[in-house]
């Protein structure tokens, strides 16, 4: 968070845990719990001294109450701070959000007789957990894997892709500067042709 913040990106966000990771062992689920708890705390601090704003993405309820009420508590601590926007997905899944979008979209549909017709990209996003958030124009792929792992589904459409075999335990300020100037090399087109 810190690295991302001094290199000047405005948004920076990580895959904490996804609704797959569920499926994990109860020891190794137990000890990612306790890992949030304590982080949370830490992270509130640290987020609070470099000005920093922390916004949660996924579906909170399955957590323990606890849990909720430390995200709450860091989401609420830090949204007055207007420095970067360092995004968590914690019980995340790119098919999960959208399925969750489309449930509350219809129910805004019915319940305000809106023609469906009259949908549209932008309208859709701003019911995705992300609204408000600019889709992210680098994806950093750690680990050398090569697949999305439900991902940001809907937001990665035209985002530069960066894969490094780097594990995430070990990814520091350099490996992101790495990031940035492969990046920084690249033309984008979103769906367009080359400039001459």
């Amino acid at each position: 968070m810190r690295a991302a913040s001094d290199v000047g990106l405005r948004y920076f966000t990580v895959y904490g845990f996804s609704t797959e990771n569920w499926k994990r062992s109860e020891e190794e689920v137990s000890a990612l719990m306790q890992l949030f708890r304590y982080y949370m705390v830490r992270l509130l601090k640290i987020a609070s001294a470099n000005n920093v704003r922390v916004k949660m993405i996924g579906e909170k309820s399955r957590f323990a109450p606890d849990i909720i009420k430390g995200i709450n508590d860091l989401t609420e601590g830090t949204k007055e701070n207007t420095g970067m926007t360092f995004v968590i997905a914690i019980n995340y899944g790119g098919r999960d959000e959208i399925v969750r979008a489309a449930r509350k979209l219809i129910l805004e549909y019915r319940q305000s007789g809106k023609d469906p017709a009259e949908l549209d990209e932008v309208e859709f996003a701003s019911f995705l957990d992300t609204a408000g958030i600019p889709d992210p124009d680098l994806m950093i792929r750690t680990s050398g894997e090569l697949r999305l792992s439900n991902y940001l589904l809907w937001q990665l459409a035209y985002s530069e892709f960066y894969i490094t075999p780097c594990l995430w335990p070990d990814f520091d300020r350099e490996e992101l500067e790495k990031a940035i100037i492969a990046y920084n090399s690249r033309e984008r087109r979103f769906g367009g042709r080359l400039k001459a």
